[in-house]
């Protein structure tokens, strides 16, 4: 559980584009928010088990394959020196290139929806809705953040804009960390694994989370 809630919100990309796009403070937040909302995660499983709760947790058939192959049974050494080999070189250009055109594409969707947004949304209905910083509007960018994220670097720009047009910082957080654990990827990889009831707990301690840290970062300022 700890692994799940905390593995889709920060790694080393996400956090210097965080930095770039809502600053070093941002970032820091977000990479101490998924810590712990992994560790409210994990520990509450921890504590749901010990009482009696998911004695069951995966579905069925799941953890029951295997593989007794050689490549696992003789593992080698690792060669990170991949230049030095015309077939590594080739797919590390063609993987760079792949990983390129990816953020590319959803960096000019987020750029995009940011330009409309400031365009056609007028900054008082954002300030009226998410920008008090409180548990209304932090709850409600939680809410909100679960079906509206499309995706983990095309949601920084957007709420870049947001809280340009008058978003509380602690509600933009809190729409990050509801939403980067909720998106479809993320939610489709636990749900294929899990019992129903352990997903609802994976929601509920992601929603849980992204409202208190949400809140504790509108408290920094």
């Amino acid at each position: 559980m700890a692994f799940w809630l905390s593995s889709p919100l920060m790694d080393p990309s996400m956090f210097f584009l965080t930095a770039g796009t809502l600053g070093m403070k941002f970032a820091l937040f977000k990479t101490f928010s998924a810590v712990a909302v992994g560790m409210l995660g994990g520990y509450g499983t921890y504590f749901l088990i010990r009482n009696g709760a998911f004695s069951n947790p995966l579905r069925e058939g799941v953890g029951t394959g295997g593989c007794g192959g050689s490549v696992i049974r003789n593992p080698k050494q690792v060669v990170w020196k991949f230049w030095f080999e015309q077939e590594r070189r080739t797919r590390f250009s063609a993987n760079a290139l792949d990983n390129l055109i990816f953020l590319g594409k959803w960096m000019a969707i987020a750029f995009f929806l940011e330009s409309l947004m400031l365009s056609y949304i007028p900054a008082e209905t954002v300030g009226n809705l998410v920008g008090e910083g409180g548990w209304g509007s932090v709850m409600l960018a939680s809410v909100v953040g679960i079906p509206a994220y499309l995706n983990g670097y095309a949601a920084l720009p957007l709420v870049a804009g947001l809280i340009e047009q008058g978003m509380a910082p602690g509600a933009g957080m809190a729409f990050l960390l509801a939403g980067g654990v909720s998106s479809i990827p993320a939610a489709i990889a636990v749900w294929a694994l899990a019992r129903p009831q352990v997903f609802l707990a994976y929601l509920g301690f992601a929603f849980t989370g992204a409202c208190l840290l949400g809140l504790s970062f509108g408290l920094l300022g």
